[in-house]
């Protein structure tokens, strides 16, 4: 059993004016309140609380505080707290140190904390406007909920309670997604030990059912048509030319909207997309079809003076084009619930499969992931040759869309 130190002199107990008037020596010294605890004055003025006490026979000491944030009553119920543990037989030291750790744990092992360190973890793997989402969908509606909880004490229970709230606001999509987002944040607390089993899991028939849906799209027919509006449109020339971009190059919004005037390889007249900048994390080549080369050399007229083919028109804190600014002229083109900017890459893929192109250049030129692995593994090929043949006649085509495939 552990005992307090009695070995400094009995002495009157310490006062507040005793401890405010107490003068400083060249050496720290010390001022006792008796039965162990006594008030350390040092040089620079400075008074430690502290409390000599035994454990096992090996003398050992405990710090109460600083004064005065740790008044000298504080200071004395904090000496009778250590002495009850010893009459227990525990370590005052190292009960505070369990504490402490206790304390550090429970601010590292909570929903928020856990969900924060996955999404860094795997960052990487998105592209930086994926990985924001993923983080902003949290921050905006599961940390408020459970975000302080410590993770392995979360019930299924509080997880749907607080995606139910994103339901009922009729986002069936986002409350499937925050669900996938909630097992993967649980999944990485489980491996790192902070949890034993994932109660989102469990809750993956509780949703509303949701219906994927494709991204409308037009057909061929329709380009003519759209090419008219396109012209007609109270829009800047810079919006109707990436509209254009989209639908001569097929690529995905993001990726055109990140596009640098020096991705663009006017020599070899290919446009060289960066793995950053796709979402399958790998360089991707758009042939440039004459038609492209002159609708960009039409943009560098208007945007050459940025780094960015499509820099942002409203000073925006986003130094790049909206990721909104094409689907809005499609609405106000009288496009709404027809054609969104994803749109063009449907639009592409089935004509062009009409037409008779191998599924593969088209898939290639997608930059679709390959499904199939060993597939995938004998099928690195570029296929450039017969890209390049494709796109050209797929600008021709929407060029004249009453020419056929030669």
């Amino acid at each position: 059993m552990g005992v307090y130190n009695r070995d400094i002199p009995p002495a009157m107990p310490l006062t507040e004016i005793k401890i405010k008037t107490a003068k400083t020596k060249d050496k720290p010294y010390k001022l006792s309140d008796g039965e162990g605890m006594f008030l350390l004055v040092h040089p620079n003025g400075s008074k430690y609380w502290r409390m000599k006490y035994r454990v096992l026979g090996k003398e050992k000491l405990l710090a109460l505080g600083i004064y005065p944030e740790v008044s000298l009553k504080v200071a004395r119920d904090r000496c009778s707290d250590a002495k009850k543990l010893l009459e227990k037989g525990d370590d005052p030291s190292h009960v505070k140190k369990e504490e402490k750790r206790q304390a550090i744990l429970g601010a590292e092992n909570t929903f928020e904390a856990l969900a924060r360190k996955w999404h860094q973890k795997n960052i990487a793997k998105w592209t930086p406007i994926h990985g924001a989402k993923i983080l902003r969908r949290l921050e905006h509606n599961i940390f408020p909920e459970i975000g302080k909880r410590p993770i392995k004490e979360i019930k299924p229970a509080e997880v749907l309670d607080a995606i139910r709230k994103v339901e009922n606001r009729g986002a069936t999509e986002l409350s499937h997604r925050i669900l996938q987002n909630c097992v993967a944040v649980f999944r990485y607390a489980i491996a790192s030990g902070f949890a034993e089993y994932n109660p989102a899991a469990d809750l993956q028939g509780a949703l509303d059912s949701h219906k994927a849906s494709n991204y409308p799209a037009l057909t061929a027919q329709a380009i003519p048509d759209l090419l008219k509006k396109l012209q007609k449109v109270e829009t800047t020339e810079q919006n109707k030319i990436a509209i254009k971009l989209l639908l001569l190059t097929f690529v995905r919004q993001g990726e055109m909207r990140r596009a640098m005037w020096e991705h663009i390889d006017w020599k070899a007249k290919e446009w060289r997309i960066p793995a950053e900048n796709t979402k399958m994390r790998e360089r991707h080549i758009v042939p440039l079809a004459k038609q492209t080369i002159a609708l960009l050399k039409e943009l560098q007229q208007l945007t050459g003076y940025s780094p960015y083919l499509f820099p942002s028109q409203n000073r925006q804190k986003n130094p790049i084009m909206s990721e909104n600014t094409v689907n809005v002229v499609l609405k106000r083109m009288g496009y709404k619930g027809k054609m969104v900017g994803h749109g063009f890459r449907a639009l592409a893929s089935t004509a062009l499969n009409e037409m008779g192109f191998k599924p593969d250049v088209i898939e290639r030129q997608l930059a679709h992931a390959e499904r199939n692995k060993v597939r995938a593994a004998y099928n690195r090929a570029e296929y450039l040759s017969e890209r390049r043949a494709m796109m050209q006649h797929w600008a021709d085509f929407c060029e004249n869309p009453e020419s056929k495939r030669s």
